[in-house]
């Protein structure tokens, strides 16, 4: 039998792909997780459609602080059962990759230790990687909501533990990624003596996702 409050969270979540600006009730888990989801999913198609970087960006960074409340607000959230709040978490993550990506890549933009053409690329990476965690949240409702199974409550949270796993993974990968790239430009800096400035740009490793 299927979980309802797992059914209700992934209809709400996993819905759509084209983004809707909606008023959300503060109270409602589903709906902040759907703005979350529509949030990042307007920001993939952005990446994909705009050629310019900083105009790319500028637009990425208006869409993630559209979602940002959702995102606060969602994190909040804590009358969830256990089967729900893994779900919950899964999206979270999926927000969190878009919060890397925003906070982070601002600052790239302003390092002088990049170029136009490395800029495009690690925004395309960005987004491959926003992607593709978005892509499993669709698959996940695939596989809850496909008459064709049969899915009994443990297989049911089988296929969400699974996804959450995977897309905790791509959200580890965004954090290697950021590393890599940030580290990049502190060795480049390193070399003119001039570490101090990309430390203060990025912050600490104990302070920042490096």
């Amino acid at each position: 039998m299927k979980n309802p409050i797992i059914t209700t969270l992934l209809a709400a979540v996993i819905a759509a792909t084209t983004f809707v600006k909606a008023q959300f009730v503060v109270t409602d888990p589903t709906n902040l997780a759907s703005g979350i989801l529509n949030s990042a999913n307007e920001i993939v198609q952005t990446s994909s459609t705009v050629s310019n970087v900083i105009k790319n960006f500028n637009e990425v960074k208006k869409v993630y602080e559209q979602g940002k409340e959702y995102y606060d607000k969602l994190k909040a959230v804590n009358n969830l059962v256990k089967d729900a709040r893994k779900v919950q978490q899964t999206v979270l993550l999926v927000g969190d990759v878009s919060e890397i990506y925003v906070n982070n890549f601002g600052k790239m933009l302003n390092d002088p230790n990049f170029n136009t053409q490395e800029l495009t690329a690690i925004a395309n990476g960005y987004s491959a990687l926003l992607t593709e965690s978005t892509e499993l949240l669709k698959e996940l409702r695939q596989i809850v909501f496909s008459t064709g199974l049969s899915l009994n409550d443990k297989e049911r949270m089988d296929v969400i533990d699974r996804v959450y796993k995977e897309v905790k993974e791509y959200y580890n990968l965004v954090r290697y990624y950021t590393n890599k790239n940030i580290s990049v430009s502190y060795l480049r800096a390193k070399k003119h003596n001039n570490t101090q400035r990309v430390l203060s740009l990025y912050g600490t490793s104990n302070q920042k996702y490096w």
